[in-house]
């Protein structure tokens, strides 16, 4: 089926569903027992497109909200299966049956608890005004996208947003007004913590170090500390997870109880980074060999409860002999992928004194100008190393030019990338 992205999406005949035929009738369709070729249909992507396999489809539609999940043609109340207190599951059912509209099911999610009745109904009220705009545009005779979900700051603000935030920091003016009219909405008293970032000099992940820790955390080595690591290998049809102690050969007798230390803090990581990464499908996790058989079923569980806040899907099975654990992830979206490695200078480079000196002409060129404010933006290294010693390279440019070059040191720069920003204004 062509839905505009690029690749066919597929529509499997089970997710056709029953609301079928009503959300023919609202397109003023003829109803048949089967889709004819040509005919416009309303559907929903449920999985988006995956390497080669295009978007997955469902003619169920759903329109999702923080506290609800309204599904038009149906009269069936379903709760969250992570609501596990009885009362608690007993007083949202019971609520959602007072407030519920004809011809509409609801689906109550895991943020719903202890939430009151004024909060749950305006979510619903969201939802069936959403509802009935989405209405205004399913007689065109047209294909087009008619309703997507919100910006996905504002998709995840939905979903993971609550008391503990005290700020967020943006570099978009028009998100920031978003994303605080999103959060006026449903936490009235977190209004205002909302901070646009002003300053042009500096982007916002350098200043708060955000571009770093995404090349040290979303590598294929990610450092557990003291010497211990995993390393995370990916393949067509699955993802491999090697979790390496860092203690040599002849430290292991010595050492020999940090096994399961080693594997209890890789656990925890590792149940970070899939979600971090959002990673899906197969994965394999090669945790150190334990010999103590309580000390496997203590790293099982002790995977379980790390995994325990994951909003995915999942299946994890008990250790192998081999000391494999094996686990599926639910997946809905892409990998986050983050390119962390850089180029290998060390070949055919241009020689460090001629990088300097083409440095210095363009700070050369700018002082001739008036330039009243220059700022070197480059790699750390680079940096480094004219900051190094007494006098500095940068030392040596004040006392040259007669102005104070500042020096910025940007984690997301190839070795030899550099810019120079300039200002008339000091």
């Amino acid at each position: 089926m062509n839905i505009g992205s690029g690749q066919h999406a597929f529509l499997h005949y089970q997710y056709i569903g029953p609301k079928f035929k009503s959300f023919i009738k609202l397109l003023s369709c003829n109803y048949t027992e089967f889709i004819k070729n040509g005919q416009i249909i309303l559907v929903q992507i449920t999985k988006e497109s995956l390497s080669k396999k295009g978007p997955k489809l469902t003619s169920e539609i759903s329109l999702s909200g923080r506290y609800l999940i309204l599904i038009p043609f149906a009269e069936k109340i379903l709760i969250s299966k992570k609501i596990k207190d009885r009362k608690e599951r007993e007083r949202l059912i019971s609520l959602i049956q007072r407030i519920k509209p004809k011809n509409f099911g609801l689906i109550i999610r895991t943020i719903a608890i202890n939430k009151r009745i004024p909060t749950i109904e305006n979510d619903l009220l969201s939802l069936t005004k959403k509802w009935k705009n989405l209405l205004k545009f399913l007689k065109q005779k047209f294909t087009a996208r008619i309703l997507r979900e919100r910006d996905r700051a504002l998709f995840i603000l939905k979903d993971l947003f609550n008391e503990d935030f005290t700020s967020i920091i943006c570099d978009d003016d028009n998100l920031c007004d978003e994303m605080d009219t999103y959060i006026s909405s449903i936490y009235p008293s977190k209004t205002g913590i909302i901070k646009y970032y002003r300053d042009k000099e500096i982007p916002l992940f350098d200043q708060f170090g955000i571009e770093s820790q995404m090349k040290i955390s979303l590598g294929k080595h990610v450092s557990l500390g003291k010497g211990a690591s995993l390393i995370i290998e990916h393949t067509e049809a699955l993802h491999v997870i090697d979790v390496n102690s860092g203690i040599t050969q002849h430290k292991k007798i010595k050492y020999k109880n940090v096994a399961l230390d080693v594997n209890i803090l890789a656990a925890t990581e590792i149940s970070r980074q899939l979600r971090l990464r959002d990673m899906g499908g197969l994965i394999v996790v090669d945790f150190i060999d334990l010999v103590e058989y309580h000390h496997r079923k203590k790293l099982y569980e002790h995977l379980k409860v790390s995994m325990k806040n994951d909003k995915a899907k999942y299946k994890i099975l008990p250790p192998s002999k081999f000391g494999l654990i094996q686990l599926t992830r639910q997946r809905v979206r892409p990998e986050l992928n983050i390119e962390t490695d850089e180029e290998n200078p060390s070949k055919n480079i241009e020689a460090p004194v001629a990088y300097i000196s083409r440095i210095e002409s363009v700070l050369e060129f700018l002082v001739k100008e008036n330039i009243k404010k220059m700022t070197l933006h480059t790699h750390p290294f680079i940096a480094a190393y004219l900051q190094h010693g007494w006098p500095s390279k940068q030392q040596k440019w004040f006392l040259r030019y007669k102005k104070w070059i500042k020096i910025i040191q940007r984690d997301s720069f190839k070795y030899l990338e550099y810019q120079i920003l300039y200002s008339d204004k000091n």
